[in-house]
């Protein structure tokens, strides 16, 4: 079984997060994206403290499939330099993590 992990992705609103969510899913880059519209995102950006308002993105999918998932964000996305950080599932319902490999293979390896 290969290693499932999660993503978050932050987005400039909930309309670029479902798009880009859409996208995934559609694509099998993703099993599944959950997406909170609204949160608070304060960042060092060019020198600067940022407060913003953004929307994150969750997203479930495989190791393996991180780099694929990280060029198709970059096309989608608004941002020049875009959240896209993945952790390690380290437990999970045997049957998710089962439907969650199931639902990506269409993406291949």
């Amino acid at each position: 079984m290969s290693e499932p992990i999660v993503v978050f992705i932050t987005a400039a609103n909930e309309e670029e997060a479902a798009r880009i969510a859409g996208a995934l899913v559609g694509e099998s880059l993703a099993g599944c994206v959950n997406i909170i519209r609204t949160i608070r995102s304060i960042y060092s950006w060019q020198g600067r403290v940022e407060d913003e308002t953004e929307s994150l993105l969750i997203a479930k999918t495989r190791r393996e499939l991180f780099e694929r998932l990280c060029r198709r964000v970059k096309e989608l996305h608004s941002y020049q330099v875009p959240e896209v950080i993945a952790l390690p599932i380290a437990d999970g319902l045997p049957e998710y993590i089962s439907w969650l490999e199931d639902v990506t293979r269409g993406a291949g390896a």
